[in-house]
């Protein structure tokens, strides 16, 4: 009888794992023990009746507190002492560094994902050097670095962050039988832009909220529609956008279809992205996307034929976009979204992204 393998997967959100990743932990489970190391229980009890063994691994997601990334990096040695993994797959930056760094000290392969950049390399200075220089020594003897867009790949080149060999993966793909195409939304049933995704200023959102203001001054019956959880202090404010009726802001949602399905468009006006979720499930939804002309992003529409793209951090360039999607004509919009569930069709089938994988695991398992 052939041996199961032990397969550790480390990453920063429950959600994030199973929303996205589900179909690669389903797929490693059919031959193999799968230990996942998760910083929060938002969908682990689903991985866990999956069955996935899941551990709670606290991880502080911002910013770089010494105390706390040891505390992380102790917590992943002892977790792997424990597990004796065959393969450690990971997911973020942290997990990236640490958990990737335990690997080498224990001598475990390891595969990374390079799922954004973060704004480190937008921010330069000391900060910088030093993320380069974990990413240098943990990333060494990775057996192979997942990217998710060409830019992020050639940025790891430039500053010599290399492992045993690279893939550029679409992103995490899309369930394109989850994320069905839906019937686009009726004239008469009004204009909603939604926007998914942690409330943060990084994800553009002082931006979005000057654009749907001025907007509204022009429309006063659209509406935009925020679903997610608060990372930055926009509370106060979005709540007084909420009493004049420009916005609506719903918490984090484990289904997310029925907004896709009521929205005329989805906004995501990030300043960086490995590879945008919201945009291939909104496109594979038949919906058209407004989105920063960013790596991450600008790979997953067309401009003019899926949606509109916009200059980051420019709140007139987003409002611009706004208009232009305004003035076109029903019809206009929706054979949009049509245009925007053929391209994921042709290019970001998630079972693809899933064999990818799969081509890099099991022959480690198989050793």
């Amino acid at each position: 009888m052939k041996a199961m393998g032990k397969i550790l997967i480390l990453a920063n959100s429950a959600s994030g794992l199973y929303d996205f990743r589900n179909e690669l932990v389903l797929a490693l489970l059919q031959e193999n023990e799968v230990y996942v190391s998760l910083p929060d229980e938002e969908q682990a009890p689903e991985l866990a009746r999956e069955g996935c063994r899941v551990f709670h691994t606290p991880i502080d997601r911002r910013g770089m507190n010494p105390v706390r990334d040891l505390r992380l990096f102790a917590g992943y040695f002892r977790l792997m002492r424990q597990v004796k993994p065959d393969v450690v797959l990971t997911y973020t930056i942290k997990p990236n560094i640490y958990g990737n760094l335990c690997c080498r000290l224990l001598r475990i392969p390891y595969l990374a994902n390079i799922t954004g950049l973060g704004s480190a390399f937008e921010n330069g200075g000391l900060v910088l050097k030093l993320v380069v220089f974990l990413y240098r020594s943990a990333l060494k003897k990775a057996r192979c670095i997942f990217f998710q867009n060409k830019t992020n790949q050639d940025i790891f080149a430039q500053f010599g962050i290399c492992g045993k060999k690279t893939r550029l993966v679409p992103g995490s793909g899309v369930n394109l039988d989850r994320h069905a195409c839906k019937e686009y939304p009726a004239e008469a049933s009004g204009m909603v832009f939604l926007y998914v995704g942690r409330l943060m200023r990084e994800k553009g959102i002082d931006e979005l909220l000057y654009a749907a203001e001025k907007l509204h001054e022009e429309y006063p019956e659209v509406l935009f529609e925020l679903v997610g959880s608060y990372e930055d202090d926009y509370k106060a404010r979005i709540e007084a956008y909420e009493k004049r009726k420009i916005v609506k802001h719903v918490s984090y949602q484990k289904d997310i279809a029925p907004f896709y399905q009521r929205a005329c468009a989805v906004l995501m006006p990030s300043y960086h992205e490995g590879m945008s979720n919201v945009i291939l499930e909104a496109s594979a939804s038949g919906r058209p996307v407004l989105a920063s002309q960013i790596p991450g992003c600008e790979e997953g529409f067309e401009d003019g034929v899926t949606g509109f793209g916009f200059a980051p951090r420019d709140r007139e360039a987003l409002l611009q976009a706004l208009r232009r999607f305004m003035a076109l004509s029903y019809a206009e919009r929706a054979q949009m979204g049509k245009n925007a569930r053929t391209k994921m069709e042709q290019e970001f089938d998630r079972r693809q992204v899933v064999q990818a994988y799969m081509d890099e695991i099991q022959p480690l398992i198989n050793k």
